[in-house]
C-alpha cells in the first residue's frame, strides 16, 4: 500500500475515522517509527551545540505526530473494538513499547540532553521548556538509559511484554463482560426495576433476537439490577458474573481468566523497578507524582480510613437491622447491599436516583453542562456539524474563549453499547502544540462515558450519579484542552503528577450539587419544569448517604494496589487474593464471597496508569475540595475566582509543579477538612 493511499498517513486535521481499517494501522505505525528513528540518527550524527530548536522542538515534533496517527487507532479499539481492529492493534503494541524503550535508553539522545541542560542556552528557556528538559532527564533514568549491557536488554524486554501483557488483560475483561447476559421471560421478576431499565433490557433482547428481557453486564443494566431488581436470584446471579469477570470462577470460569496475566505484571514491575535501583514498584512509582515517599501514602490512607471506619460499620449496622426488620432478610448478603441501600435512602430521604432521572435528559445536561464552564471561564462551546465519527452517537464540538479564540475540541460518545469498553473516560486526541512553521494545532480529546442510552422517541435519561461521571470526565478534557502551554509534553494534562491529575476531574463534581448549577443542568423531559426545591433538598439531604461505606470501599482498592506493589516478593509470587483479603481485614466493612474476583477486573492498576497510584484518587480529593471551597466562600460562579482556576491550575498543565499551581490558586498548601466535610465527616 502507498502511503498515499493510508488514511492515517495523510496530513489531516481530524482523524479520517470513516476510512480507517485495520489493514492501514501496522503500515502507519511502520512507517513514522522508522521516520522518527531517522531523524533521530540524522539529528545527532550531525552533532551540537544542542538548542531547544535544533534538538526538542523537533524531537516533540516527531513524537507528536506518532501519537495523532495512534490516538485514533487506540481509541477505536477501546470504543467499536473488532477482531481486526484488535489483532492490528496488537501488533502494533510491541513496536511502540520497543520504540518508547529505544528512546528511553538512547545514550546519544542522553548526553545531548544533560550537555543542553547544563548548557547557559538552558538558563535562557521559558520555564516551560526547562520543564521538558528536567522531565526528559528524569524519564530517561527511570527507562533504564543508565543501565548497561544485559540490564538494559532486559528492561526494554521487559517493558515490551508489560505492554502486551496489559492489553491482554483489558481484552479479557472486555470480552467475559460481552459474553454474559441474561435472558429474563418472566416478567414477574422485573419487580422493582425503573421503567427506564425494563425498556432498555427489552431493546437489548431485540438487538439479540431474544424474546422478553436481556440484561448484560454494561454498567447501566449491571447497576440497576443490583440497585432495583426486587429478585434476589436475579440479584445474585448478575452479581455472581459481574465478580468473576476474567477469572477461574463464575459462568465462564477460565475463558478468559487474567489469574496468570496479574501474577505475570506483578514480577515483571517488581523487576523493572529493582533494575532501576528501586526498593519496589511502589517507590518507583512515586518518582512521578507529587506524594514523596511510599510511607506518607500509607499513612495518608491509613488516617482517611481511621476517621470513615466507625461511620461505615455504624451505616452498615444501620442498613442490617433495615433489612431485618423492614425487608425481611435475616442475613445481607453483597448482592443485597445496593437494592437495601437504596430502599433505605427512599425511606429515610423519600428520594430514589431514578425519582431524578426525568429531571435530567440529555438534551438539558449537555447545554447545562456547558452553560456552566462558560459561566465559570468565558468560553463558548458549539456543536460542529458533519464531523467524521466513528459511531451515528458520537458528536464533535469546538470551545471558544471570551477573544473567540478556538480552544479546543472534542468528540461526545456518551451510551453504553456492544464491543465498547466499559467505564468512562478522557483521552487525547492531539495535543496543544506549536509547530514548527509557527502554526497553532490546538488540543483535541475524546470524552467517553457508558451512560444509559435514548429509548422509544424519549431523550435520553440521567441519573444524577451519571450526570456526575460526565461532569468528571468533562474536567479532565478542560484540563486538556484549556492549556495554553505549547510544548506538547508539559501541555495540558501532560506532565501533570498523577496524583494530582484528577484534581480537574473531581473539582468540577462539585457543581452537579449546586442550586444555581442545578437549573442550568436539568428540566423535566416533558415539561421543562425546573427541579422541584423540594426534590433538590431532598437530594442534597441524601448526598452523604452512605458516603463511608463510599470511602472505606475506595480505601480499600487503594491499598490493595499500593500494598501489592509494595510488598512483592518474588520467592511468595503475586499474592493477589492474599493482598486483598489481608487489606479487607484492616478497612472493609463489606466482605464479598470467597470466590469473588474483583482484581481479575481491576483495569484501573493492571491495564491503565494506576499501578501503585490508585490512591491518587483520593489525593487528589483533598485538592478538589480544598480548591472548591474557595467558590463556596467567594460564589460557584465568582468570574474572578473561575479565571484564576483558570490560569493557575487548567492553563498551565504541567509546566510546573501541581503543588506551586495548587498554591498559587488557593494561596497555601492543600488541607483534609474540606474533603471531610463534604463526606459529612467530622475534621478532627
Amino acid at each position: 500500500m502507498a502511503d498515499g493511499d493510508n488514511p492515517l498517513l495523510r496530513d489531516f486535521d481530524l482523524p479520517p475515522f470513516s476510512a480507517i481499517r485495520p489493514e492501514h494501522v501496522e503500515p502507519a505505525v511502520d512507517t513514522v517509527l522508522a521516520e522518527n528513528r531517522q531523524w533521530r540518527t540524522d539529528r545527532l550524527a550531525a552533532g551540537g551545540p544542542w538548542t531547544w530548536d535544533n534538538l526538542l522542538a523537533p524531537f516533540e515534533a516527531a513524537e507528536d505526530r506518532l501519537g495523532r496517527i495512534w490516538a485514533p487507532v487506540s481509541h477505536m479499539n477501546s470504543v467499536v473494538n473488532g477482531e481486526a481492529l484488535r489483532e492490528a492493534y496488537n501488533a502494533c503494541l510491541p513496536k511502540l513499547s520497543e520504540h518508547a524503550t529505544e528512546l528511553a535508553q538512547d545514550e546519544g539522545l542522553f548526553a545531548a540532553l544533560k550537555e543542553l541542560a547544563a548548557s547557559e542556552h538552558y538558563r535562557e528557556l521559558a520555564p516551560a521548556r526547562r520543564r521538558v528538559v528536567d522531565n526528559a532527564l528524569r524519564d530517561f533514568r527511570l527507562g533504564g538509559a543508565e543501565l548497561s549491557g544485559e540490564d538494559k536488554a532486559r528492561f526494554k524486554a521487559i517493558a515490551s511484554e508489560l505492554a502486551t501483557l496489559s492489553a491482554r488483560f483489558e481484552e479479557n475483561v472486555l470480552d467475559a463482560t460481552q459474553a454474559w447476559y441474561k435472558v429474563v421471560t418472566d416478567e414477574s421478576r422485573l419487580a422493582g426495576l425503573p421503567e427506564q431499565a425494563r425498556e432498555q433490557a427489552r431493546q437489548s433482547a431485540a438487538d439479540r433476537d431474544e424474546a422478553g428481557w436481556v440484561f448484560t453486564l454494561d454498567f447501566p443494566s449491571f447497576y440497576a439490577v443490583m440497585t432495583f431488581a426486587d429478585d434476589r436470584e436475579l440479584r445474585q446471579e448478575v452479581y455472581t458474573a459481574w465478580g468473576t469477570r476474567a477469572s477461574e470462577q463464575g459462568p465462564h470460569a477460565g475463558q478468559w481468566d487474567n489469574s496468570e496475566t496479574m501474577k505475570r505484571i506483578l514480577a515483571l514491575r517488581h523487576e523493572q523497578a529493582q533494575l532501576l535501583g528501586f526498593r519496589d514498584y511502589a517507590e518507583y512509582s512515586l518518582a512521578t507524582k507529587m506524594a514523596p515517599s511510599p510511607e506518607q501514602v500509607i499513612a495518608f490512607l491509613q488516617d482517611l480510613a481511621d476517621r470513615a471506619l466507625p461511620r461505615a460499620r455504624q451505616e452498615l449496622d444501620e442498613l442490617t437491622a433495615f433489612a431485618r426488620e423492614e425487608l425481611g432478610l435475616d442475613e445481607l448478603q453483597p448482592w443485597d447491599i445496593a437494592w437495601a441501600g437504596e430502599r433505605l435512602r427512599q425511606a429515610r430521604y423519600d428520594l430514589s436516583e431514578e425519582d431524578l432521572r426525568p429531571w435530567f435528559p440529555e438534551t438539558k445536561v449537555i447545554p447545562g453542562l456547558f452553560a456552566v464552564v462558560e459561566r465559570l471561564y468565558g468560553l463558548t462551546i458549539r456543536e460542529v456539524e458533519g464531523a467524521d465519527v466513528w459511531h451515528d452517537d458520537v458528536r464533535l464540538f469546538e470551545i471558544h474563549d471570551a477573544e473567540g479564540e478556538t480552544r479546543g475540541l472534542f468528540y461526545l460518545d456518551l451510551y453504553a453499547r456492544r464491543n465498547k469498553r466499559g467505564g468512562a473516560w478522557m483521552d487525547e486526541c492531539r495535543i496543544r502544540h506549536r509547530r514548527e512553521d509557527g502554526t497553532l494545532q490546538v488540543p483535541v480529546a475524546f470524552l467517553t462515558c457508558n451512560l444509559s442510552a435514548p429509548v422509544g422517541d424519549k431523550p435520553a435519561l440521567f441519573t444524577h450519579d451519571e450526570v456526575v461521571t460526565l461532569f468528571h470526565e468533562f474536567g479532565h478534557g478542560l484540563h486538556h484542552m484549556l492549556t495554553q502551554v505549547e510544548e506538547p509534553s508539559v501541555a495540558g494534562i501532560n506532565g501533570v503528577e498523577w496524583d494530582a491529575v484528577e484534581l480537574p476531574s473531581q473539582f468540577l463534581e462539585n457543581w452537579c450539587w449546586q442550586r444555581e448549577a442545578l437549573d442550568l443542568i436539568s428540566g423535566h423531559y416533558e415539561t421543562g419544569e425546573r427541579l422541584p426545591e423540594e426534590l433538590f433538598e431532598r437530594m442534597t439531604a441524601a448526598r452523604n448517604f452512605h458516603a463511608a461505606l463510599q470511602m472505606v470501599r475506595q480505601l480499600e482498592f487503594s491499598l490493595f494496589d499500593f500494598h501489592l506493589h509494595r510488598d512483592y516478593d518474588p520467592e511468595a509470587g503475586g499474592r493477589v487474593l492474599e493482598t486483598l483479603w489481608a487489606v479487607r481485614e484492616q478497612v472493609a466493612v463489606v466482605h464479598p464471597p470467597e470466590w469473588h474476583r474483583f482484581p481479575h477486573s481491576f483495569a484501573h492498576i493492571f491495564a491503565g496508569g494506576y499501578a501503585a497510584g490508585y490512591y491518587s484518587y483520593k489525593w487528589a480529593e483533598v485538592l478538589s475540595a480544598d480548591a472548591f471551597e474557595r467558590f463556596e466562600e467567594e460564589g460557584i460562579f465568582n468570574t474572578e475566582t473561575g479565571r484564576a482556576f483558570l490560569a493557575e491550575v487548567l492553563e498551565v498543565g504541567g509546566s510546573r509543579d501541581a503543588m506551586d499551581s495548587f498554591i498559587a490558586f488557593r494561596g497555601r498548601e492543600p488541607q483534609v477538612d474540606a474533603l471531610l466535610r463534604h463526606n459529612g465527616l467530622d475534621a478532627a
